[in-house]
Formats: structure tokens, sequence, C-alpha cells
């Protein structure tokens, strides 16, 4: 500790002396700029006077001649060329250049203008301190929001300090309720050089229930203290792919799904390897029948057989039996079907979805005929909107309202009316292409928006023909 304070105090001095040979030279140099005034307003008067005093002398040589004539004509002896005489003097005298001269100074000869008065500077001068260590900034939740992905954190200082240079802000995510705990498994996140006492982060993935936050403000040579942290809740739809129930053609990474023709083979050769060590596989021994891991996250069907068959289909982790959600899905363009919806827990393993009555969804075929249509219960409606490429999918439960949006513009492609009986499950589709499934996202203000007013392009599915 003695060799950081002989370091600290080493170091607060260097800076001290470079902060007064900085105003020093700040000083010299508004000296000299003044100092430049002055001169520059004195050698203009100078000249002024200067072409004044000229002008002057040049009349008084002119004055000169016209008294030489004025004599000449005195002494004539000449009556008769008296009046002609007289009256040449007299337009003479009103041609010089003296009757026509001012001799009032065209400036003046008054500098006070150019005086300064450095007393208030000097008090602020004799005033100055060492900078104070800023207050903690205290966070005002009344103000703040949390909404589309977004949260506008807003702070005050409890006391006035024009010495702030800037704020921090720090964040992370948590599942805990309440006050911010010492240890937490997510870092702080960091940000830094906020001018204004509000900040806004924006394109947040709520996928844990609470974030903690606090705020210190900073001076140019020093932080205070962190706010008191806060802690605001984050609602969102979180949930992953259940690769359990996912069909043996669909490789599962986490949130992607990528369509692989040799799947099913692929993975009868592994199973063939364990179970019988290369032997032709039996009913006995199919993998379909074989015992599941213990490790296995239990499925949402209830411990079901995976989808099968032509059902290229895997579905979410998480029940959907309440309230409003939101998800988005990225497909490949080239992908030659696609479709994203809803369905019951219950849907059997060789169903597709939307022709049964137990699953609603979108479907996008690029297969020999494109079409862009909402299916349900083995009934179809041709949807007349560009295909885009990212789907928002709202889903309000006890409304009985499943409504698909363009992801990027939010506009209304297809809205399903219906009494849900049992709660739903996020379901996919793809043959030949591949997915991205964007969770922990808000319902945006906008969908919510649409929802409430209706919209005309929205149809029960009993229209569905």
């Amino acid at each position: 500790m003695l060799l950081n304070i002989e370091a600290n105090s080493a170091k607060v001095q260097e800076d001290l002396e470079a902060e007064f040979q900085s105003l020093f030279s700040l000083l010299e140099e508004l000296k000299e700029g003044m100092l430049m005034k002055i001169k520059q307003d004195r050698a203009s008067r100078t000249y002024e006077l200067q072409n004044q005093l000229a002008a002057c002398t040049r009349a008084l040589e002119s004055s000169e001649e016209l008294l030489e004539t004025a004599n000449q004509t005195l002494q004539a002896t000449d009556s008769e060329d008296f009046p002609q005489a007289a009256k040449q003097l007299k337009d003479g005298v009103t041609m010089a250049p003296a009757f026509r001269l001012s001799l009032k100074a065209k400036v003046s000869d008054n500098m006070s203008h150019l005086m300064v008065d450095f007393a208030q500077e000097r008090r602020m001068l004799q005033a100055l301190k060492f900078l104070p260590v800023p207050s903690a900034p205290v966070i005002n939740l009344a103000e703040s929001l949390v909404a589309d992905n977004c949260v506008t954190l807003v702070w005050r200082m409890p006391d006035e300090d024009s010495k702030i240079d800037h704020y921090v802000l720090e964040y992370r995510r948590t599942n805990f309720e309440g006050p911010p705990r010492l240890k937490e498994d997510q870092p702080w996140m960091v940000v830094e050089g906020i001018r204004q006492t509000e900040y806004t982060l924006t394109g947040l993935k709520f996928d844990m229930k609470y974030m903690n936050f606090r705020v210190k403000a900073c001076n140019k040579a020093v932080a205070g203290e962190f706010s008191e942290p806060v802690t605001l809740e984050t609602p969102a739809f979180m949930f992953r792919l259940d690769a359990s129930t996912s069909h043996q053609n669909l490789r599962v990474d986490d949130l992607s799904v990528e369509w692989d023709a040799m799947g099913g083979k692929v993975q009868d050769i592994k199973a063939r390897e364990k179970d019988g060590k290369g032997r032709t596989a039996s009913p006995v021994n199919s993998p379909a029948r074989g015992t599941p891991s213990p490790k296995r996250i239990p499925s949402g069907r209830g411990g079901r057989d995976r989808f099968t068959a032509e059902s290229y289909t895997v579905l979410g982790d998480t029940l959907i039996d309440g309230g409003e959600h939101y998800w988005e899905v990225h497909y490949e363009p080239d992908s030659k079907a696609f479709g994203v919806g809803v369905a019951y827990r219950s849907l059997g393993r060789f169903e597709q979805l939307g022709k049964t009555a137990a699953s609603w969804c979108l479907h996008i075929n690029n297969w020999l005929q494109v079409s862009f249509t909402a299916k349900h219960a083995n009934k179809a409606k041709v949807l007349d909107a560009p295909v885009p490429d990212c789907l928002g999918v709202h889903c309000d439960f006890h409304q009985g309202l499943l409504s698909f949006y363009n992801a990027r513009t939010k506009q209304l492609l297809h809205t399903f009316k219906a009494k849900f009986t049992q709660p739903l499950l996020p379901a996919f589709t793809v043959w030949c292409g591949s997915f991205q499934v964007t969770t922990g996202l808000q319902v945006p203000s906008s969908v919510r928006c649409l929802q409430k007013r209706g919209s005309a392009t929205s149809s029960s599915n009993t229209s569905l023909t």
C-alpha cells in the first residue's frame, strides 16, 4: 500500500500539473488573441487619422495659393479690373479643398471597448477544488419501460453535479426475482459513455425471466458508486425444439433444423451397431421400441414415438395453456416445403401439420407448384400475399386466436379463430430445406394493436376450403 500511495500520488500530481499547464496555455493563447485585437484596432485608427491629416496638409497648401492671389488683387491700381479679380477669388475659395474639409476626426481615441474584467473568472479560479466523487444515481422504476424486447432505463442524480462527464450502465440476466444476488451465472454486460440520464437497450433476447440493472456516474477523474441495483421482469415466450419428437430425417440443433435425407438410415446403422453389433435390426431391436435414455428430456407429447413417414415434423418443448405468446421462424427460401403453426400434443406420429383438427399452420410449397396456404383440418385457404422469408407467430390462447405475420414488416397474413380445448405446442415441418427459430421475444406493440383492432384479412377456420 505504501508503494501504491507513492505511485498514485505521483500520478495525480502529474495530472494536476498537466491541467494547470493546459490552463496556462489557454490563458496565454487568450492573451495573445486580445493583444492582437488591440494592435489591429490601433493600426486601423492610426491609418484613418493619417489619411485625414494628409488631406488637411493638401488643403492648406491650396489655401496659400489663394492668399497669394488675394494679395495681388488688393495691390492692383486699376479699379476696373477689381470686380473681375474679386469674382475669380470667390470662385477659387469656393472650389478649394479647405472650403469642403471637416476638421472633425473620423475615429475616436476611446479604447474602453477593449478593456477586460476578469473578476468573475478570478473568483472561479479561486474556488477551484479537487473533483469530488460523484454520488450514486437513483434509478426511476416508474419511468423505466420494458417493451418490444427493449428496455428503457431512467435515472437521476440525488444532487445536481455539473462535473459529471458520463454514466456507465451494467445489466445481466437472471431467473431470480427481487434484489440482485451477489453471485450469478450470467456476467454483467457494460454500456459506457452514456451522456444522458436514460438509455434504451434494443434487440434483446429475453431468455430469462428478469434482468438486473445498475448505473454509476463518472467525472473526468473518478467514477462514483453504483446505484442500488434494480430488477425488471422481462416476460417473453421461451422454448426449445424437442428433438425427441422430430422425424428421423430432421437434424435438430438447439433452435435450428435441417433436412437430412440420410438421417433415418444413419440412425438405424448406429442403432444396429450399438444394439446388435451390425446384425440386421428386428422389430424387437428397433430404435423406436428401445428404452429411452434416462438423460433425454421428457417429450411434450407424453413420451410417444417421434414423427415418422411423411410427417417431417418437430414440436417445441413448452406448452401454451394461457396468455399471449410470440415467436419467429426464418426458413431457407429454397426449401421444397415448410410449415409453421401449433398443434395439440396428441397429434399423431403419422399426421401432418394442418391435415387434422389437432393442428393449425401456414404452409409454403415450392415443389412442382408454388403455393402459400393456411391449413387446418385438411382444409386449405390460398393466401394472396407475398411469401416472406421470416414469419412471426402470435398465439392468444384464451381468445382463441392464432395469427401469422411478416416478421419484418408486421403485415398480418392470416388469423385462425378457434376454441382451443387442449394445451398447444409450437410445431414446425420442413422437407428438403432448413429453418431457424427465434424465441425469447415479447409480443410486438404493433401486433397487439392489430390484434385489438382486428383485421379485414383475418378469417376463421370454418372458411378454409
